[in-house]
């Protein structure tokens, strides 16, 4: 065997011996709290991806969208589709384009309810709350409410919220928090227009 090859093999099984031992100490189960947030691209789809592998376990998962309502979705389209998954586009589109603070409030607190409605029921497995990150930015919901409500929940749910600028709290109690940071983006570089299949 070359010094290259043996070299590697000894490498690999440190990286073994290492995760053995995560692996050892991994003992329980429970419901995550998970945040996707952050400036760049992909927190909502990365919530989706969790959604279709839950399915594929026969999950039973509840998606309330806060801001994207207003918007044609092939996500929702599809996901629709599956008798296990409850899926509401309650927002009214993006802030800047309402321009009505007491509209948008009104709505968030309507979409916050039929969360309210998911997160409370043992029978649902995951909850995606997309873009409820900012709502809670402008103050549309108490964070108190949604913080006391995500740690009331049925132990074993998993909850999944998306949206740039977490809030410190929500931060703070989640178990799994992914900023994701734009390096280059089509739009910004080369004004590249929204695509199906990529943003919609």
């Amino acid at each position: 065997m070359s010094d290259m090859n043996e070299s590697h093999k000894l490498k690999a099984q440190k990286r073994n011996e290492g995760y053995e031992k995560k692996q050892a100490k991994a003992t329980q189960t429970k419901g995550l709290l998970i945040i996707n947030t952050g400036a760049g691209k992909g927190k909502s789809t990365a919530a989706f991806g969790m959604v279709l592998r839950a399915i594929g376990h026969g999950m039973r998962v509840g998606i309330v969208q806060f801001i994207k309502g207003a918007m044609d979705t092939a996500e929702r389209d599809v996901l629709s589709q599956f008798e296990q998954v409850e899926f509401h586009a309650i927002g009214d589109g993006f802030t800047w384009k309402t321009q009505d603070r007491e509209k948008d409030v009104a709505t968030a607190q309507s979409a916050w309810q039929v969360a309210k409605s998911l997160i409370e029921n043992p029978d649902i497995d995951m909850v995606v709350l997309d873009e409820l990150n900012i709502v809670l930015k402008y103050d549309y919901l108490d964070i108190q409410d949604v913080l006391a409500t995500f740690l009331a929940r049925h132990p074993m749910q998993h909850v999944i919220v998306t949206g740039r600028h977490a809030r410190d709290e929500l931060i703070e109690v989640a178990d799994l928090v992914s900023e994701i940071r734009p390096i280059k983006h089509p739009f910004k570089s080369q004004r590249v227009m929204a695509q199906k299949g990529i943003e919609f």
